[in-house]
């Protein structure tokens, strides 16, 4: 059974940091890009960040340049996103994606509320 499954989110005040992860089973992950989502109710839901399968490249949204990383380790079939600096417009549900030619997986979402 394909899984992905985030964890890491919650509440935060403006300037905080958390570390949202991404556990995925189920498929070869490994060899699948991984990236981040979010949406907020009302808009469409929107790449934050991006990883390719070794790692070695990753691509980010403007608005979260020089805030937030992904990183990945393989080993463990996890991906990691980092997020420094936190504002409250990066309030939103973040999910997890998996994207491999045709096949793509995705994550049922993770809270972030950004607020003081």
């Amino acid at each position: 059974q394909v899984q992905l499954v985030e964890s890491g989110g919650g509440l935060v005040q403006p300037g905080g940091s958390l570390r949202l992860s991404c556990a995925a089973s189920g498929f070869a992950a490994s060899s699948y890009a991984m990236s981040w989502y979010r949406q907020t109710p009302g808009k469409e839901r929107e790449l934050v960040a991006a990883i390719i399968s070794a790692g070695s490249s990753t691509n980010y949204a403007d608005s979260v340049k020089g805030r937030f990383t992904i990183s990945r380790d393989n080993a463990k079939n996890t991906v990691y996103l980092q997020m420094n600096s936190l504002k409250p417009e990066d309030t939103a549900v973040y999910y997890c994606n998996a994207q491999k030619l045709l096949r793509t997986y995705w994550g049922q979402g993770t809270q972030v509320t950004v607020s003081s």
